[in-house]
């Protein structure tokens, strides 16, 4: 598979390089997959990591809106309100998945397609004529109120956007979406670089230069089912029962591993930024150690938990982009992530450069096995449901997909808004920028004080500083 074809971030396209050079790629990764279309007019199964958010969501959803997703689009310079409608209705019609919905059919949940609307109406919210200093304020309790209200997954729309004008040149677009449809590839890349294609054109009257999508999120859902079934999914599963066999150590933290007897899914936001020349000097460590930016990060990670608890034996979750290594689906919006638990041992107090390596080696590994749910993983391993945590991680960690080049005027940033929801005790997501790893850390205010996460932070760079250094 040409990785540029592929449209990978460039730390998913060298994890796939490594993976084919250990054998380890299945042979869909690079043929052409055998992709029979799906009849519109039958419901369509969800994708197996879909499938899992929308049970979530029937459950978890009515603490906290944990699956509430949003980004903003900032555009400087003269915004024509109609051309960005059109491009957000012709966004919609292109993409089947954002105007899904999900019902219940002899007792599974499908997907159900709806036509194309006409037109996308956009609320627009005008602050020029508020004070300067208020208008910051206002715009962000319009998003949160927007990336705050639950979705209503059997009849949509499960997409939401808002445009606020701050003055004549700076407009906000935020969006808010559910996790079922969209996920980093989606957010980071596809929706920005389409809406900005859209809107250059339709703005100066043009037609859409955009080609056609050869298949669906449906289509691609449909495919999953019938061949990641059998003999792979046993093959995967065979592979976590060796990796996750024996007992699996609850992490004691915070707060000395107490905790509440239900987990609430509360979420809160913390941001922060690790400065270019420690960005640098990670990914030149990562190099020296033939490993990734993320597996450089993940070890850093690692490190600071075993720091806090004493625990030698350590997992670390994180998003692995299941469904994205067939070409045919590359350029769909959708739900393509599956979380996948990554297992350190630190027994011996390992150097961090032999830590890198096995990071280096789960993540590969994980990568190889991506597509079974966690579910499934938990009933083979005969794990009890612990209503008060995660059966396998508490804490996450990712670094996002690379933002895509958009156009003069245009840029997009990710996890302003607060949705008041968060899958995990700790969330940590980073974005290489050219000025640095810009953070988000989402985390639990029922586990976690302010003060807490931002010590947290700033542990992780400090110790990030020292390994680079030595």
């Amino acid at each position: 598979m040409d990785a540029k074809e592929a449209g990978l971030s460039k730390a998913k396209q060298k994890l796939l390089e490594l993976q084919r050079r250990r054998g380890s790629v299945a042979e869909t990764s690079s043929a052409a997959v055998d992709l029979k279309y799906r009849s519109r007019e039958i419901p369509s199964p969800l994708s197996l990591a879909q499938e899992r958010v929308w049970r979530l969501d029937q459950t978890a959803g009515k603490f906290a809106p944990l699956h509430n997703e949003s980004i903003t689009i900032h555009r400087r310079g003269p915004c024509d309100t109609p051309a960005l409608e059109r491009s957000l209705a012709e966004i919609v019609r292109r993409h089947e998945i954002w105007r899904t919905t999900f019902e219940v059919m002899a007792k599974r949940p499908v997907q159900i397609v709806h036509p194309a609307p006409a037109t996308f109406t956009l609320p627009v919210e005008n602050l020029r004529t508020l004070p300067e200093a208020e208008r910051e304020r206002k715009a962000l309790d319009l998003a949160t109120m927007d990336a705050q209200l639950p979705f209503d997954l059997k009849h949509g729309p499960l997409v939401r956007a808002r445009l606020v004008t701050f003055s004549d040149d700076e407009h906000r677009l935020y969006l808010t979406a559910h996790q079922s449809i969209v996920d980093g590839i989606t957010v980071f890349d596809i929706f920005p670089s389409e809406l900005t294609t859209l809107y250059e054109a339709f703005a100066s009257g043009k037609p859409s230069p955009l080609p056609e999508l050869g298949a669906q999120f449906a289509d691609f859902a449909a495919w999953q089912r019938r061949n990641v079934s059998g003999a792979t999914i046993e093959s995967q599963l065979s592979y976590w029962q060796q990796k996750l066999g024996g007992e699996l150590l609850v992490l004691p933290w915070p707060n000395k591993g107490v905790r509440p007897a239900q987990q609430t899914y509360r979420g809160a936001m913390h941001p922060f930024k690790l400065p270019h020349e420690l960005a640098q000097s990670l990914k030149d460590l990562g190099r020296r150690e033939g490993a990734t930016l993320f597996m450089v990060l993940l070890g850093g990670l690692v490190s600071l938990l075993h720091r806090y608890t004493g625990q030698e034996d350590i997992i670390v979750g994180t998003l692995a982009p299941s469904g994205r290594k067939q070409i045919e689906f590359q350029r769909c919006m959708g739900y393509f992530l599956n979380p996948v638990p990554l297992r350190a041992n630190l027994s011996g107090n390992p150097a961090f450069g032999a830590l890198v390596r096995q990071m280096r080696e789960a993540t590969l590994g994980a990568l190889s096995n991506d597509d079974v749910p966690l579910e499934l993983i938990a009933e083979r391993l005969r794990i009890k449901p612990d209503q008060s945590r995660h059966p396998f991680f508490t804490v996450a960690l990712s670094v996002a997909p690379e933002v895509a080049h958009l156009p003069s005027g245009w840029s997009m940033t990710y996890m302003d808004v607060e949705s008041g929801g968060a899958r995990w005790d700790l969330y940590i997501e980073l974005s290489d920028r050219a000025d640095g790893l810009l953070g988000r850390a989402q985390y639990n205010p029922d586990l976690f004080t302010v003060d807490t996460i931002a010590q947290t932070v700033e542990d992780f760079r400090r110790l990030l500083e020292r390994v680079t250094a030595q």
